[in-house]
């Protein structure tokens, strides 16, 4: 990678692009749909009021009308993939479903989710209001089904096919909350505070380094030096009242520190256990924060006894492959999953409820390099691992059942990253020491394009979203700690060094 000359001087609206490129950028396909899980024909309904404007050639959606202030729901499960601002639909939010069909919910006086959260049906996601080009206080709602074309189909006949019938009373009571997923963990980890501004951190021989946004999606702040363990493997959680926690390994020790508050100032280290190889943490559904880490014995983990507080003791995990990376995902119903590599073997293991217990170790594969876990935007877990000839990946076709081990190519003994673009689709980054690769979903839940180049090689690679959902990636070399970032849905910046600073450098 090579430096840029100048730092970040970006302004850009994923608003007002995605309203501009949806339709052609998630076409249709067998493909998609022959990967895409079953799902349920339920809805929920979006707001009380009355309908005050329906479909029809001239007006793409449903208006339900009602004061300002009054509660608006999720239709349907699915994943945030836009929550912003655009000037005549005033504050909107569209939610991708499992069926890859999208819910588009516009001129709300408040947001109440981010790009990136996990909604059920019936959650509140908003407050109708009257932002925008509005003659009065109402919910926009829109139903994109057949992306091939501009506009969507009648939201009253998408709700009545799954039993709701406008105008409608939502349900009430307890809602469940929205999915966690695990961040990637390795040498150098991001993940966003509570208020969306990204955090990185790079471990470096002389300990850990963190940068930070300064502001939401914003420039980043100059390098600031930990301390800690050197050359350690970290990894990143959320406690369940939004403060971040970083854990990081070296052979010879285990340590972590914490926000003080959400999206505040840090700790100091404390110490959390015996060296080993890798770690990785990941969210219970009741919000409590896991962690597995390896070494010489197999796998160890431990967790919080109580959503932000203390932790148990360390447990073994009951064996699983020796001195491995480990990755953690989760499952649609809430189940975290862990998957660790060596060189000769892949196993992995499960909870067998939400919170509880664990499984024993199971075989995944052989040996290989490195790993990295997602999520297809159905909720189905997606796993990639490197080895000598490329990358192989393997996906859920159900709850509990497995594709095979299908090559994609690629670079050879990489490092391996992912993250979800903006439209719902998986992105995969590979890294080696002498060329950087990337190769995404085609369609939602769909197979995937052929190799692009992305840089140079390095020795570390990781990747997050930003608050308004364009992926950022990370990448550590013998000279410092780079960044990318997209532009657009399909377009990134040059790599470039943070604040024009080459930061830690990680061998």
């Amino acid at each position: 990678m090579l430096p840029g000359l100048s730092r970040r001087a970006l302004t850009w609206v994923l608003a007002s692009t995605a309203a501009m490129l949806l339709p052609t950028l998630l076409p249709a396909t067998p493909a998609a749909a022959a990967r895409t899980a079953a799902v349920a024909a339920t809805a929920a309904c979006p707001a009380t009021g009355f309908v005050s404007q329906h479909f029809h050639s001239g007006h793409n959606g449903v208006d339900i009308a009602n004061a300002v202030g009054t509660p608006i729901y999720a239709v349907g499960d699915g994943e945030v993939t836009i929550s912003g601002y655009i000037g005549d639909y005033g504050q909107w939010i569209r939610v991708l479903h499992p069926d890859g069909r999208i819910s588009e919910y516009g001129h709300m006086v408040r947001r109440d989710v981010s790009v990136g959260d996990r909604v059920v049906a019936g959650q509140q996601i908003a407050l109708m209001g009257a932002e925008g080009n509005s003659t009065g206080p109402h919910l926009h709602l829109r139903i994109w089904g057949d992306r091939s074309t501009s506009y969507g189909i009648d939201p009253e006949v998408y709700l009545a096919e799954r039993g709701v019938v406008l105008p409608c009373t939502p349900g009430s009571g307890p809602r469940p909350q929205p999915l966690v997923y695990p961040a990637e963990s390795g040498r150098v980890v991001s993940a966003r505070s509570a208020d969306g501004r990204l955090e990185v951190f790079a471990a470096a021989a002389d300990g850990i380094h963190h940068a930070w946004q300064q502001e939401v999606n914003g420039n980043w702040s100059e390098w600031e030096s930990l301390g800690g363990p050197g050359n350690a493997e970290l990894a990143l959680a959320p406690n369940a009242d939004g403060r971040l926690e970083l854990l990081a390994i070296n052979g010879n020790t285990f340590q972590h520190r914490w926000q003080s508050s959400p999206s505040g100032g840090w700790s100091g280290w404390d110490s959390f256990g015996g060296g080993g190889r890798d770690t990785a943490a990941g969210v219970n559904a009741d919000g409590r924060i896991e962690v597995y880490a390896s070494g010489p014995a197999g796998l160890f983990h431990r967790y919080q006894v109580a959503p932000n507080g203390g932790w148990s003791e360390w447990e073994s995990a009951g064996g699983g492959p020796a001195d491995s990376r480990v990755e953690m995902g989760k499952t649609p119903d809430g189940r975290l999953e862990v998957f660790a590599l060596n060189g000769t073997t892949f196993q992995h293991r499960y909870q067998s409820a939400p919170n509880g217990g664990w499984s024993s170790w199971a075989g995944f594969g052989e040996g290989g390099q490195d790993l990295t876990v997602d999520h297809n935007a159905d909720g189905r877990l997606e796993v990639f691992a490197s080895g000598p000839v490329g990358v192989f990946h393997k996906y859920q076709t159900g709850p509990s059942s497995w594709s095979e081990w299908e090559p994609m190519g690629g670079p050879a003994d990489s490092q391996l990253t992912s993250e979800r673009t903006p439209d719902g689709r998986v992105e995969v980054f590979a890294m080696n020491g002498t060329t950087a690769m990337h190769i995404w979903q085609t369609a939602v839940n769909a197979p995937y394009s052929d190799w692009a180049p992305f840089g140079t090689g390095g020795t570390e690679v990781t990747a997050a979203s930003n608050a308004d959902g364009r992926i950022e990636v990370f990448g550590t070399s013998h000279a410092g700690t780079f960044h990318k970032w997209q532009t657009g849905f399909a377009t990134w910046s040059g790599w470039i060094w943070l604040n024009n600073s080459a930061g830690p450098a990680v061998d």
